[in-house]
């Protein structure tokens, strides 16, 4: 009988040789927790399409933030919530919107023990859900949109972000958004671009969490799921408009894609484990079908092996608490 020479069975005998030769590594400051403070809540407000996730008040979400950055966690992600929305999304760069005063007290909470993130879009703040301001026709208005955005994006650098995180996929964002931060003397405050984002089925419970009213998809926005190189083609123009950091979302359905712009770029890639994806697993866990820490950190470990720098995933907290500093 002939014995077999190879033998890599031998470095998976222990769990100490396992991790000694482990090729992929999740570490606290890789993970980055996404955030949804409402206006108007005393307390915090479950989501029910998200089990374990909630809409904060501005308390429980300096809460939050404390605990994040005590867990070692990269970075913060902060969604605003309005208490009424209006057809031009005015809250989205009000001063005293919810996402502005969110900024600073996590700013002020968090100081620069991890990284306050703000989200640039339009969609949580306006009557019909959609990711800019709408022209006659209905359609949204590229251009007008970008105006739009350049303000937020000073309202956001002014509240304290770090770092500001364009997401409408409008063609030019990142090249507005850069312009206007530097003309308002915010040189130091970074862009993460939303630069390969699709129209993907798995943004539902987000939609949830935002109460967005939105009604069919985004498909004249988002990339199409069948398409990959458009992704790079997308990713190098943020690039080349100024982009400091480039995210691929969803994450999970598209590692291909996460892979494809690690290996061309020289920024940092993130990538979004979406609402859709946390929900999926929360959902199969909770009827037995699946081991769910396991399949988390399973998750999360493919996310980072396909070239991922940094994931933002709602179990940033949950996992970094878990997880060796």
């Amino acid at each position: 009988m002939s014995f077999p020479a190879d033998r890599p069975r031998r470095l998976r005998r222990t769990s100490a040789l396992r991790g000694l030769v482990a090729e992929t590594r999740l570490h606290p400051a890789d993970l980055i927790q996404p955030l949804f403070v409402r206006e108007g809540l005393d307390e915090p407000r479950e989501i029910p399409s998200m089990p374990g996730q909630v809409q904060h008040s501005r308390d429980s979400l300096r809460k939050a933030a404390s605990a994040a950055a005590t867990a070692g966690v990269g970075g913060l992600l902060i969604f605003g919530i309005p208490a009424e929305k209006d057809p031009d999304g005015y809250g989205a760069w009000d001063p005293y919107g919810i996402a502005q005063l969110a900024i600073a007290d996590v700013a002020a909470e968090v100081g620069d023990a991890t990284v306050v993130i703000s989200d640039i879009n339009l969609d949580e703040y306006t009557e019909h859900g959609q990711v800019g301001v709408l022209d006659a026709t209905g359609d949204v208005d590229n251009d007008a949109t970008l105006r739009a955005y350049a303000q937020v994006a000073i309202a956001q650098a002014n509240a304290g972000a770090h770092v500001v995180a364009p997401s409408g996929m409008m063609d030019g964002q990142v090249a507005a958004v850069r312009q206007a931060l530097d003309q308002a003397g915010h040189h130091r405050v970074a862009i993460l671009a939303y630069a390969a984002k699709y129209d993907s089925a798995f943004y539902g419970p987000f939609r949830d969490a935002v109460e967005s009213r939105l009604t069919g998809t985004r498909s004249t926005a988002q990339q199409d799921p069948a398409n990959s190189r458009e992704a790079l083609r997308e990713v190098l123009l943020d690039i080349e408009e100024g982009a400091d950091m480039v995210m691929v979302k969803p994450a999970g359905l598209y590692l291909d894609v996460v892979r494809m712009v690690a290996d061309a770029v020289n920024v940092p890639v993130s990538a979004y484990q979406t609402s859709g994806e946390y929900a999926a697993i929360e959902a199969a866990a909770a009827q037995g079908w699946l081991m769910r820490d396991r399949a988390i950190r399973e998750s999360l470990t493919a996310i980072r092996r396909a070239g991922a720098g940094s994931v933002i995933t709602y179990w940033a907290t949950e996992i970094a608490e878990q997880l060796p500093g």
